[in-house]
């Protein structure tokens, strides 16, 4: 489950599951400690009050206790005498107010009631009270939730019964109860923040490595990190950047290496070109079994010309040759590349791109066009045209073909050098051409993609950033 997220979002999830924890156990523990004190202290003021109305009802039937005469009977000082004049329910409408819902009173084996039904009351409280012993209990009445309480009164079997409401403790828990779930909430989404916070400083470091060997990927070999004097990071920084160094280096020594091949080919190369060429002049002498494998290797010594020369470009981009930048009109380059390499008109401007220029290296700019329509006479059907266009990153080159278009899946690999269209069904790409296409725009900061031409075959789409001038 948690491999579905990121690292930071983990690190995030983590913090925000601590705090949710943490939040949740505190409120679980204020609830308790709250609310069982609420109810404590509800319940006692209850039974308070509900005693004192016993006591004061009971002044009122009997009077005030009169001391016990030595001489008199210990049972008569116990047994108060009932006030004949003394009506139950005139006391029970003056007995003190309170927040009592009904009052009670069972009384010479009769109920007296104000509000109150003596039937709503538990059987096995009422026995309890009248048995002696102080009760209260929750219970609901007419779907009100009221705490019944019991008191006995002075003489055995009498009681005093009042239920209170519970209706401001109640709504006082569940406002209670909101606000510490909305608490934990709010911590949980704090912890989520901090969690983002944290994350964002511990990953920075690797966020920086990720850009760095981004940068290399990209052919920046020179690329390194910066946090070698980390205690925590140092050594992963100085492994990474030796590991670029050597890199580097290998590519330096590999690119001299196709430098100085490449260069010690194009002697024996021009001879074989030129003793061709010669070859060829005289091709009406030669044996007509003969002509067609001259033929063949003449096609085959141009095709090692073009390679020759393409190792030795690449060579030098592998060299670090920064080039020369000067302002270039890209219609005018376009034109004169592409209707150069295809020996025709092929080239289309917009008029809105007809004054873009760019800060180009007009050499590298023109290998570019000049590849993709090589690539498009020469491996797929002929070159249907060259678009010029304002948009994108300023402006769009399009390079259309003829032939069966390319495989999703080959799009990418075609840049590579000696790369091919596996599944096209053809050797699209064979040698360095488009890989150093691919070089080229990303050395002017641009970008190459491969989509569908509409109506069938390859659309080649470079996207440089151009500006009027």
């Amino acid at each position: 489950m948690l491999g579905r997220f990121s690292l930071r979002g983990r690190v995030m999830l983590a913090y925000g599951l601590l705090a949710l924890g943490l939040s949740s156990a505190l409120a679980l523990v204020t609830w308790s400690v709250v609310s069982d004190y609420l109810t404590q202290q509800r319940e006692s003021s209850a039974i308070v009050e509900t005693a004192d109305n016993a006591a004061a009802l009971h002044y009122g039937l009997f009077g005030a206790p009169q001391p016990c005469h030595p001489a008199r009977e210990r049972a008569e000082c116990g047994s108060p005498t009932p006030n004949p004049n003394v009506s139950v329910m005139d006391l029970l409408n003056t007995l003190p107010s309170t927040d009592s819902a009904a009052s009670m009173v069972f009384y010479n084996d009769q109920w007296y009631s104000l509000t109150g039904k003596p039937e709503d009351l538990p059987s096995d409280l009422i026995a309890n009270v009248r048995a002696g012993s102080t009760q209260h209990r929750r219970i609901s009445v007419n779907g009100q939730q009221v705490l019944a309480v019991g008191v006995p009164m002075t003489r055995p079997g009498e009681a005093f019964f009042e239920w209170h409401p519970l209706d401001n403790l109640d709504s006082t828990l569940r406002t209670l109860k909101i606000t510490l779930v909305a608490a934990a909430l709010v911590t949980a989404m704090i912890g989520l923040a901090v969690g983002r916070l944290a994350s964002t400083l511990a990953l920075r470091p690797l966020a920086e490595l990720t850009r760095v060997a981004d940068a290399v990927a990209r052919g920046k070999l020179d690329a390194r990190l910066q946090a070698e004097n980390d205690r925590d990071l140092g050594g992963l920084a100085r492994s990474f950047n030796q590991t670029a160094a050597d890199l580097e280096r290998r590519v330096a020594v590999d690119a001299r290496f196709a430098g100085d091949v490449s260069h010690e080919l194009r002697t024996p190369l021009m001879t074989m070109l030129n003793s061709m060429q010669l070859i060829q002049n005289h091709r009406a002498e030669l044996p007509e079994a003969v002509r067609e494998p001259v033929e063949l290797l003449g096609y085959d010594l141009d095709r090692f010309r073009r390679l020759v020369i393409d190792l030795l470009e690449i060579s030098r981009d592998d060299g670090g040759d920064q080039g020369s930048r000067e302002i270039v009109r890209i219609a005018d380059l376009v034109r004169a590349a592409a209707d150069g390499t295809a020996g025709r008109e092929v080239t289309t401007v917009e008029p809105e791109a007809e004054g873009l220029t760019l800060q180009a290296d007009k050499r590298r700019l023109e290998r570019v066009i000049a590849n993709l329509v090589e690539n498009a006479e020469d491996h797929a059907g002929g070159c249907k045209g060259v678009g010029v266009e304002a948009g994108g990153l300023g402006v769009i080159i399009t390079v259309d073909d003829a032939g069966p278009g390319i495989a999703v899946e080959d799009r990418t690999r075609i840049f590579e050098r000696f790369g091919r269209g596996e599944t096209s069904g053809r050797g699209r790409g064979v040698g360095l051409g488009l890989a150093i296409v691919a070089r080229h725009v990303q050395w002017h900061a641009g970008t190459i993609q491969v989509t569908e031409r509409p109506g069938g075959g390859a659309r080649f789409t470079v996207e440089l950033p151009a500006k009027i001038s």
